[in-house]
C-alpha cells in the first residue's frame, strides 16, 4: 500500500477508437498482485459511460470515469481535480489512465508531469495499442491525433494480430521500428495482452508531439439534449455524481438520451431502465444495419441474461456478462444520425422479460 502517496507508478494506455484498450486493461487488472491497490482513470468520448462498466468491481481496485469528452482538452479542468480525488481516496500502488480513442496524449502527459503531480506520480511507459489494419485507412493515417498517439508512446504493441494479414503486421512493425527517437519496445499481441513488465519501462524523455495543437479547434463538446437528461462527467463504482445532485433516471420504456460532438465525430448514448428487456437478434440487426459507424458499444438485458455488444466499424461481436445495473448503448459516427429513429427502432425490439 502506498501510504505516502508518492512516486505512484503511472501508465497511460492509448490507442485509436476500437483498438482494444479496455480489453487490455482488464487483462492487466487480472494480473494485479494480491495485496496491491490499483486505480484506473477512464475517459470516454461518448456520453453515457460503458468502458467502466466492463471493468471488474473488486477489492483493491478503484475505477473513476470522465465521460463526455477528451480529458486532454474538453475535460482538462476536471482532470487535475478528479485525479487528485482518486489518488487521495484509493492511495494506489499503481495508476493506469485510459484516454478516449480520439484523445491527444500530450496534455495528459503534461498534467501528470506538472507541478500538481510531479512529486506524487512516477510516469512510466506510455503504451499505445495499434490495429495494423488502420494503416490501410488514409482518413485514420492522416489523423493528427492518431499520429501523435504513436509519436508519444514509449511502447507500441501491434494488437489484433489474429485478425490482421501478415503483410499488414509486417508493414506496421517495419514503420514502427524505424521511428526516431526509437521506441523502447515494439511488439505483437492479440486480445490486448500487455506483459506486465512493460509497465515499468522508464520514459527516456526524448519523445515529442508532432501535432501538439491537434485538439485546439475542439476544446469543447456541444451537447444536444432531446430527452430528459443528466449530464454527468464523472461516476465510479459507488455511482456518486458530482454535477447533478438529483440526476434524472430512465423510466421503463423511456430511456435517457445524451448527444455530443467534437473532433469531427458525433456521439449519442442511451440509458434504459433496468426493466427494459430486448430481443437481442432483432437489436443486432438494427445496430449492424447502421452504415459508416466508427464504434458502437452497448450492454443489454435479454431476458434473464445480459449481453455486451461491441462493433468497430463493420466488425462486431457479443458476449454474456455479469453486469446487471441497466441497459445502455453508445454510438460514435462521423456524421450526425437520426437518433430519434434509431431510438424508435431499438424500442421496437423490446420484449417481455
Amino acid at each position: 500500500m502506498n501510504e505516502k502517496l508518492s512516486a505512484i507508478p503511472t501508465n497511460i494506455i492509448t490507442g485509436f477508437l476500437g483498438v482494444g484498450k479496455t480489453t487490455a486493461i482488464n487483462t492487466l487488472l487480472a494480473s494485479k498482485p494480491p495485496g496491491e491497490t490499483w486505480a484506473v482513470l477512464v475517459n470516454e468520448f461518448g456520453q453515457v459511460g460503458i468502458d467502466q462498466e466492463m471493468m471488474p468491481d473488486q477489492d483493491g481496485l478503484h475505477i473513476k470515469e470522465l465521460a463526455g469528452g477528451c480529458m486532454c482538452c474538453a475535460l482538462g479542468p476536471s482532470l487535475t481535480i478528479t485525479l487528485a480525488m482518486l489518488i487521495k481516496r484509493a492511495k494506489p500502488d499503481r495508476l493506469i489512465i485510459e484516454p478516449t480513442g480520439i484523445g491527444h496524449p500530450e496534455g495528459i502527459i503534461d498534467t501528470l508531469q506538472g507541478i500538481s503531480f510531479k512529486e506524487v506520480l512516477d510516469l512510466r511507459a506510455t503504451i499505445c495499442l495499434l490495429d495494423p489494419r488502420l494503416l490501410d485507412q488514409q482518413d485514420v493515417v492522416g489523423n493528427e491525433t492518431f499520429q501523435d498517439q504513436i509519436n508519444l508512446a514509449d511502447v507500441v504493441l501491434i494488437n489484433k494480430c489474429d485478425l490482421a494479414d501478415v503483410d499488414q503486421i509486417n508493414f506496421a512493425e517495419g514503420r514502427l521500428t524505424k521511428m526516431f527517437p526509437p521506441k523502447q519496445h515494439v511488439g505483437r499481441t492479440t486480445k490486448g495482452v500487455i506483459a506486465p513488465a512493460l509497465l515499468d519501462l522508464v520514459r527516456d524523455g526524448q519523445l515529442s508531439s508532432q501535432f501538439p495543437q491537434a485538439h485546439d479547434a475542439d476544446k469543447h463538446h456541444n451537447h444536444g439534449h432531446n430527452h430528459p437528461h443528466s449530464h454527468d462527467h464523472q461516476h465510479d463504482h459507488d455511482h456518486s455524481h458530482s454535477h447533478d445532485t438529483h440526476p434524472v433516471q430512465p423510466e421503463p420504456g423511456k430511456p435517457i438520451r445524451k448527444t455530443g460532438n467534437g473532433s469531427g465525430l458525433y456521439s449519442c448514448g442511451w440509458i434504459f431502465h433496468r426493466d427494459d428487456c430486448f430481443d437481442y437478434w432483432e437489436l443486432e440487426k438494427i445496430l449492424n444495419g447502421l452504415e459508416g459507424i466508427n464504434r458502437i458499444k452497448g450492454v443489454f438485458r435479454i431476458g434473464s441474461a445480459w449481453v455486451f455488444f461491441n462493433r468497430v466499424q463493420d466488425e462486431h461481436d457479443f458476449a454474456k456478462m455479469a453486469y446487471r445495473r441497466d441497459s445502455r448503448i453508445e454510438i460514435i459516427s462521423p456524421r450526425e444520425l437520426d437518433w430519434q429513429q434509431i431510438e424508435n427502432d431499438m424500442m421496437a425490439c423490446q420484449t417481455d422479460a
